[in-house]
């Protein structure tokens, strides 16, 4: 068997390669770059999509998340929920605002923000709550949404992972007041480079948005003057990745099946084994963004994997209260034991939509046999 790597985005460049190249093509020989009718479109398009009125692309996710808490009013001295176990630009945005993450733990099933503990971490200090979609499943939203409700307070998706995913029928992003997406190469819907968007039904929100992103500049004077309303940042999805995710937004729904059914696959091979497969909860649709099992020998089967050549990764294997980036807030191992818990057995199995039916068999035989052989 030959090489499966985790992710494989030149399968995908090739099965949409003639498309792919025109678009660029066109984007090319227009000779607009920078905020162009693409970005226009594919804002409008990609709102559309979530079931949400406004859609403001900028040049990455953490940029979404930091104009999302400016345009909330985060700021020095508030404090905002974040799960410890996630990506660290959840907790980095945090920062950047100059207010603090207050880390709240996961629950052990889903990974996500734990709602009864986010309920209990909320102070007066408290600004927002940032629940994110780990891994391509929802977090539980109603009681986060409720809780936000009665305390006044922001709730910013992030939805780095988990576009087109579900909760009690509703596309994640269009719940609370805004949406972040990424569109980093590995992501369902990837660009080639980086990109992230915001979402959001809310009129202030959406223009304050448009200000942040553009040197605090409206859009409709940019070729016009330079009058500036608030002080913005330069965060802007260029003309090219809008072009291509434009295009790739029309294979989503499939390329999200496909994903799914490999799940599945997944899933019900591990019946019997020792290996925990992941969560879909009721109220959920998840779209497995990555197939994240847990495992006791993980770091084993990870190098016994590789040695069959089965790429692998471990999303993630520290913590964010445990970085050392985070050292000053003096948090230490026992803090937040489900996310500790959970970091030390996860392991992404390979998915994409292009995996053939031979390299998902060989995954699967070679986890069960690995993983019942392990100390």
């Amino acid at each position: 068997m030959h090489e499966i790597p985790l992710v494989d985005l030149a399968r995908q460049y090739q099965s949409i390669k003639h498309e792919i190249d025109t678009v660029i093509q066109r984007v090319l020989e227009k000779g607009i770059f920078v905020l162009g009718e693409n970005v226009q479109k594919f804002e409008e398009e990609f709102s559309r999509y979530c079931g949400v009125r406004y859609g403001i692309g900028v040049n990455s996710a953490t940029d979404a998340l930091t104009i999302a808490l400016k345009a909330v009013g985060v700021k020095e001295g508030d404090e905002v929920l974040v799960p410890a176990n996630s990506f660290i630009a959840t907790a980095n945005v945090v920062v950047f605002c100059g207010a603090t993450p207050v880390f709240v733990d996961v629950e052990p099933d889903t990974l996500n923000m734990d709602p009864e503990k986010a309920v209990r971490a909320i102070t007066k200090k408290t600004k927002a709550i940032i629940p994110v979609h780990l891994h391509g499943h929802p977090a539980d939203m109603d009681p986060l949404l409720e809780a936000a409700e009665d305390h006044d307070l922001a709730v910013i998706e992030d939805v780095a992972q988990a576009i087109n995913a579900l909760y009690k029928g509703k596309k994640v992003g269009s719940l609370g007041d805004i949406g972040c997406f990424s569109f980093y190469p590995s992501k369902n819907l990837g660009a080639y480079g980086d990109g992230g968007l915001n979402v959001t039904d809310n009129d202030e929100l959406a223009e304050r948005i448009r200000l942040l992103r553009n040197y605090g500049r409206i859009e409709k004077e940019y070729k016009q003057t330079y009058v500036h309303r608030l002080i913005g940042y330069n965060s802007r999805l260029d003309e090219l990745q809008a072009a291509i995710l434009r295009l790739k937004l029309t294979y989503l729904d499939g390329w999200t099946d496909r994903k799914r059914e490999i799940s599945k696959e997944y899933t019900k091979g591990f019946e019997g084994s020792d290996v925990e497969a992941p969560t879909e909860k009721e109220y959920a649709r998840h779209v497995y963004w990555d197939y994240c099992i847990k495992v006791k020998a993980r770091d084993a089967l990870e190098k016994a994997l590789l040695d069959k050549g089965i790429h692998t990764a471990v999303l993630y294997r520290v913590p964010i209260h445990l970085q050392e980036a985070y050292a000053y807030m003096g948090l230490k191992e026992g803090s937040f034991p489900v996310a500790e818990m959970t970091c030390r057995h996860i392991l992404s199995l390979p998915l994409f939509p292009e995996l053939t039916e031979e390299e998902i068999q060989f995954v699967i035989t070679q986890v069960k046999n690995m993983v019942g052989g392990l100390p």
